[in-house]
């Protein structure tokens, strides 16, 4: 059996909670105190390093325009900016790495929170037309649909990438590999589809089968007739 509580032993587990409620209070005051100083010094940052890689670009180019008027010592001086000028930008690429972006992190939610309301919403409309229904109108709503949503993923894809949150890194280096090898192995099974139905339709064309200007839709058939 349970031992019941007495009074006091209330007592003395409220008066332990609100000692330590004060204590929370002492540390939430002094999280927010230290929070605003490191926003501001965030914010001090992000200024400096935006004014920084903007004098640092003009001068780029300055230097740039110079280049065909300096005698070789300045030219030599020029270069070794430039050099300075690339290490810097370098650093101020891994300093904003640590650095919170602007909306960054409300703009991936939304950009997900979309994602997931259109694949379901596709997913409704493609099961619709597939075991409920079979008109052409939807079938073309459908189809722009899809030509939207894909369009406006690139566009936001863009805005994310632009905005630091698919930096290039070791992900995004083995998202490519992988992406161009499959890119690689669409083009070659376009090809060889593409030389397998060419030699369809020139074969039904020799026999009077097709026209000239005829596609290879369902040629395969035909040609095991003879």
């Amino acid at each position: 059996m349970s031992v019941v509580p007495s009074v006091n032993d209330c007592f003395q587990e409220w008066d332990g909670l609100q000692k330590e409620f004060q204590q929370i209070q002492e540390t939430h005051r002094l999280y927010k105190k230290n929070l605003s100083e490191v926003t501001k010094l965030q914010e001090q940052c992000l200024a400096t390093i935006t004014r920084q890689k903007k004098k640092l670009k003009e001068l780029s180019t300055a230097l740039k325009s110079c280049t065909s008027s300096a005698n070789a010592d300045e030219i030599e001086t020029i270069k070794k900016i430039q050099d300075f000028i690339k290490g810097q930008t370098s650093a101020f690429f891994e300093m904003e790495a640590f650095l919170p972006k602007k909306n960054g992190f409300a703009y991936k939610d939304e950009y997900e929170k979309f994602k997931l309301c259109l694949t379901v919403i596709l997913l409704v409309v493609s099961f619709t037309c597939r075991f409920l229904v079979s008109y052409r109108v939807i079938d073309a709503v459908f189809n722009f649909l899809l030509v939207w949503y894909y369009c406006t993923l690139t566009i936001r894809e863009s805005i994310l990438i632009n905005n630091g949150s698919r930096p290039d890194g070791p992900l995004y280096q083995m998202f490519r590999n992988q992406f161009l090898s499959y890119s690689l192995y669409q083009s070659f099974v376009q090809f060889l589809q593409y030389y397998y139905q060419s030699g369809c339709l020139y074969r039904l064309r020799a026999l009077g089968e097709r026209h000239t200007m005829d596609l290879t839709v369902g040629e395969w058939k035909r040609l095991g007739q003879y």
